[in-house]
């Protein structure tokens, strides 16, 4: 159990269900239903192994500041590794490859997209003012290879894959946005925080939520190609969307004005765990189906009873 735990440890396993969330929402906006159900599970099977990788990585690039700031981290306590821990990174990446390919080509090549941009954050930008920039792509991509099953998109007779397809792209775009400012809150909460930079991501987090507001009131659904079936009101979704800003930023505001990781890390463990509910009202916006939305909701249930035991963050 020690050993399953430091691998949980590794992989943020929590978190994972974020990333599921991701696929529900991408494959709902192209699909009426979550059918071929063999190629849902397999995008579901890719992100998963994707965003498991994605995490090992960062620990596997980060292991010498970790011994510093987090040592009682896997890596650097030496409960795992770095070459067990490369091993599973690869593996992960592989299988991930392997069932997006298994979904289709189009799904292979964001997948492929999805895996540049998350050695791009571990590996080269995390440290750097374009990390969150290139986690914010990481989402926007899973979001995406979601949607990769969806049929081609035309555009004055031009066909073009899904990853230019409305809705799904302008809903992918305003999620990454979100995380961009999520990683941004995040990237000190090993320790004492800037308040200013927690400003700028707190900012950046409410225009994510700004974007995901505009799309659902309807404004631009001329241009964006998004009618909602069935007698699905924006004002109720809205409502929702402004109860889910009002208590992520009672827990940023207060991450502010006292900004040790005490305050910070229960709030990006809040803002994580909201992409879940994010998700899940878009589903149910998109597809009037409380099934469906319940049935991406119910995601937050293991990420939270799994958290009590391993860490989000």
């Amino acid at each position: 159990m020690t050993t399953l735990r430091s691998y949980l440890q590794l992989v943020r396993f929590p978190a994972v269900f974020t990333a599921m969330a991701d696929i529900f929402l991408g494959f709902l906006l192209t699909h009426k239903a979550l059918q071929p159900a063999d190629g849902f599970v397999a995008l579901l099977v890719a992100s998963s192994c994707l965003y498991l990788s994605g995490m090992v990585f960062n620990d596997v690039f980060d292991r010498q500041v970790d011994g510093i700031e987090r040592a009682g981290r896997p890596i650097p306590s030496g409960r795992v590794s770095p070459t067990a821990a490369v091993t599973l990174g690869s593996l992960l990446i592989l299988v991930g490859l392997g069932a997006a390919l298994f979904a289709g080509t189009q799904s292979l090549l964001i997948a492929v997209a999805l895996t540049g941009f998350i050695f791009l954050y571990d590996g080269l930008l995390k440290r750097t003012p374009l990390g969150p920039v290139a986690m914010g792509c990481c989402r926007l991509f899973n979001v995406l290879l979601g949607a990769s099953l969806g049929g081609l998109y035309t555009i004055n007779f031009v066909r073009l894959p899904p990853v230019f397809a409305q809705p799904h792209l302008p809903v992918a775009v305003a999620l990454g946005v979100y995380v961009a400012g999520v990683t941004w809150f995040a990237r000190q909460e090993a320790q004492v925080s800037s308040r200013r930079q927690l400003i700028g991501a707190t900012a950046i987090i409410n225009l994510g939520l700004a974007g995901l507001a505009v799309l659902i009131t309807g404004i631009f659904e001329r241009f964006l190609r998004w009618n909602p079936p069935g007698e699905t009101q924006s004002s109720g979704v809205l409502m929702a969307l402004a109860m889910i800003a009002l208590i992520m930023n009672r827990r940023l505001w207060a991450a502010i004005f006292d900004p040790v990781p005490g305050k910070v890390q229960p709030a990006v463990k809040t803002l994580l765990l909201s992409i879940i509910v994010l998700d899940a009202m878009l589903v149910f916006y998109h597809t009037n189906s409380p099934g469906y939305a319940c049935m991406t909701a119910a995601l937050i249930f293991p990420a939270m009873v799994l958290g009590r035991w391993v860490f989000i963050t």
